[in-house]
């Protein structure tokens, strides 16, 4: 490791470079930083609730057909 010290810079330029190459708007890299786990777990859980919320999710709606069809599956399975 005493000889890769020198190496640092390049080492911190090649990891920025590639970070910045491969990320995009839909398929971003985070940085999280380690060195303090309860924090680190707190972004990465924050990261995960903003994505969620942004994506806007509903649940499905079904036609008064589908869910005649589930009331009678329904109906079905409480007789077993």
């Amino acid at each position: 490791d005493i000889k890769e010290r020198k190496y640092w810079d390049e080492y911190q330029a090649a990891y920025e470079d590639a970070i910045n190459h491969t990320a995009s708007e839909t398929s971003p890299w985070y940085i999280i930083p380690a060195d303090n786990k309860w924090y680190a777990r707190q972004l990465v859980s924050s990261i995960i609730v903003k994505t969620l919320e942004s994506l806007d999710l509903h649940y499905p709606e079904l036609s008064d057909e589908e869910k005649s069809r589930l009331a009678g599956y329904r109906e079905q399975l409480m007789k077993e």
